[in-house]
């Protein structure tokens, strides 16, 4: 049981809020159940650099005896690769949970490199979205059989990937380079993702839903803000890429948070303005000015659901904006001591009162929530 939790018994005790006797029997059941309460940390370390580390060495061992193989073995081994680690996974699944559920992923993960190297072994034609969906397609089905949270979250990178794959090679043979619906679509989907957290009782897919989008967003943002509507293809693709990239975020969205989407929705909005900031005359000043508003309402939005993650990344982006602005509209006018100066007052003023504004907002919010 956690010093933070005892003391927080103490205090109920101290106030009257429960008596001597509750808080025994509370203690008494905590000391019980103490061992089932799920794996720390450490262990969670270790499994997930264990289950990378094998990976990586199964893979080293298939490249340095690749050329020496038949196909007939290279499509053996990398059948009887992918099979013991399931078969691993489903052995010790009654004995140690965490470790199956390691085993399982680099299963999946392994699947990935097995569609890739058959379709060399058989030199199938090269369209390597394909392979994509056929690894998502293996995730899904692994999710819908084994219902961990890992294949759930490799199903919810691969799809998107497998669409925006589908999309740059279209692009790719009509020669041009319009790459804007994928990056509205992984910002749209960062936004759904982010809002899959709702408490501290969130399950494990939900956590990673958060940590998913959490790191996708700002780079999605960024490509946003740079990209331009120069090389732009017919409409009837663009409807259809378009339409996939909004409107099935929005239902992702609908289908984690229900009404608590409309705020999703309006994230969504954003990102489209500023696909109409980047594209004005008025420079890049709008873009700038747009960001930091973005920034501001995905802070504000952390407040309303109470989630410091939000908070922590809108305080983030807000920073990028002015380091960006600083740096490209700024520095180049003034000498260069003053310029240095200047950033450096930039950093250490800046950077302390985001921090202070930073602890304010998470203080606001519901401490139970986080």
């Amino acid at each position: 049981m956690s010093k933070t939790w005892e003391s927080f018994l103490e205090r109920w005790t101290s106030a009257g809020v429960i008596d001597a006797d509750v808080r025994d029997r509370i203690r008494a059941w905590e000391s019980e159940h103490a061992q089932s309460q799920g794996l720390r940390w450490p262990i969670l370390i270790a499994l997930a650099f264990g289950a990378i580390l094998l990976g990586a060495g199964v893979l080293l061992f298939v490249s340095a005896h690749w050329d020496q193989m038949s196909p007939t073995e290279r499509m053996s081994l990398i059948v009887a690769t992918i099979a013991v680690f399931h078969v691993g996974g489903a052995v010790s699944s009654g004995r140690f949970e965490g470790l199956s559920v390691a085993l399982h992923t680099v299963g999946t993960v392994a699947l990935g490199g097995g569609i890739a190297l058959a379709g060399q072994i058989f030199n199938l034609s090269e369209h390597w979205p394909a392979a994509v969906l056929l690894w998502a397609a293996g995730a899904a089905l692994a999710w819908a059989l084994l219902r961990h949270w890992t294949q759930a979250a490799l199903t919810a990178i691969l799809f998107p990937y497998w669409l925006a794959g589908e999309w740059w090679t279209r692009m790719s043979d009509d020669h041009v380079l319009f790459m804007l619906p994928i990056w509205v679509g992984a910002c749209a989907l960062s936004f759904a993702y982010l809002s899959a957290r709702r408490g501290p009782g969130d399950s494990a897919l939900r956590k990673a839903l958060g940590w998913i989008g959490g790191i996708a967003l700002l780079p999605a943002a960024i490509a946003i803000s740079v990209d331009t509507w120069a090389q732009a293809p017919a409409w009837q693709p663009q409807m259809i890429a378009w339409g996939i990239s909004i409107l099935g975020s929005l239902a992702l969205a609908i289908a984690l948070r229900g009404r608590e989407a409309l705020w999703t929705g309006v994230a969504i909005a954003w990102a489209l303005l500023l696909i109409a900031a980047n594209g004005g005359h008025g420079g890049r000043i709008p873009v700038y000015l747009w960001c930091a508003v973005g920034s501001v309402g995905l802070a504000l939005w952390g407040m309303r659901d109470s989630r410091p993650e939000r908070i922590n990344l809108g305080i983030l982006g807000f920073a990028l904006t002015v380091l960006v602005f600083y740096f490209s509209n700024v520095m180049d006018k003034l000498g260069r001591s003053a310029s240095l100066i200047a950033v450096g007052l930039l950093f250490l003023g800046g950077g302390w009162l985001l921090e202070q504004t930073r602890r304010r907002l998470i203080a606001h919010i519901r401490v139970e929530a986080i």
